[in-house]
């Protein structure tokens, strides 16, 4: 596989978690994501996130081993950025649910938003019918606008595994305490994106 390939995924994720960790704005996030799908689309596909490749390798649009390399360099990009994050605030970035929400109900949230941001992916980016648009960044960008502000409150806002177990896996000293939270930001987005490569096509 070319190495822009990965290097686009790594920067990708990298800056995305990166304004996600520092602001937590939902526009500044909807609009970092789109910026970097229209800059990396044309280049690695602009996943920027493993929910997203998995549900493009269910589709058969890539193999597993390139899969595999994307979901790597998503989690180096995004362990960077939560490094980073830590070295220059003094502090670890730890998405959670909002405070009374229970855990199923972030899993729910997690699911739901992953689905409406995969789904856009593969209907604006990937599926033959999307070929030569205009709008896929934008679009895709909303989705991720429109979760944030939306479920972000519920769940933590996350729909991303390399964010959120990128971002948990830095604090090492308690990641036994972490446990619940590896769950719901591992299964929540990857059921969420493999949902979304089920449904049809035409």
């Amino acid at each position: 596989m070319p190495s822009t390939k990965l290097l686009t995924e790594f920067l990708g994720t990298f800056f995305l978690v990166t304004v996600v960790s520092f602001t937590g704005n939902p526009i500044a996030i909807g609009a970092v994501l789109m910026a970097l799908v229209y800059s990396g689309g044309h280049i690695s596909g602009a996943h920027f996130n493993p929910a997203v490749t998995l549900a493009v390798f269910l589709k058969k649009k890539i193999s597993s081993t390139e899969a595999a390399q994307y979901v790597f360099a998503q989690f180096l990009g995004a362990a960077c950025a939560v490094e980073m994050f830590f070295l220059t605030q003094h502090t670890f970035f730890l998405p959670s649910p909002g405070l009374k929400v229970s855990w199923l109900v972030a899993f729910l949230i997690e699911t739901l938003f992953t689905f409406l941001l995969v789904r856009t992916v593969l209907a604006t980016a990937v599926e033959s019918r999307a070929k030569n648009n205009q709008y896929f960044g934008l679009a895709i960008g909303a989705a991720l606008l429109a979760g944030a502000f939306a479920g972000g409150p519920l769940s933590g806002g996350v729909y991303n595994p390399a964010l959120g177990l990128a971002a948990i896996f830095l604090d090492l000293t308690h990641l036994s305490e972490h446990v619940p939270l590896i769950v719901l930001y591992l299964a929540g987005p990857l059921f969420g994106g493999a949902l979304a490569a089920k449904v049809p096509e035409k």
